[in-house]
């Protein structure tokens, strides 16, 4: 039982507790990522609105529309950040490293 609570406190520690958020295990925290999810979280917003938008009576046609709007808004979302990431604005990438500034 001791064993046990020594080995959780030395688990949680400010030195360990930082290596989880280390950006070298490719989490995506970088401008391509966040460019990525935010335009398809718009997109998502969009698709979503037109989803309930076309239930109702007599807005099924432009409703209908404006969902797959939404849709394509998500696959621009993903042709961004792939562009992002091959410029160099991926994890890693050549215009994030530190360059001495």
């Amino acid at each position: 039982m001791a064993s046990e609570t020594r080995a959780s406190a030395t688990r949680n520690t400010p030195a360990t507790h930082a290596q989880m958020g280390d950006e070298t295990i490719g989490h995506g925290n970088s401008p391509a990522a966040w460019t990525c999810v935010l335009i398809m979280l718009a997109g998502a917003a969009v698709a979503s609105f037109a989803y309930v938008f076309a239930s109702t009576e007599g807005n099924h046609d432009f409703g209908t529309l404006l969902f797959w709007i939404g849709i394509a808004v998500m696959f621009v979302g993903l042709a961004v950040g792939f562009v992002l990431r091959k410029i160099g604005y991926g994890v890693g990438g050549s215009k994030l490293k530190n360059n001495g500034h």
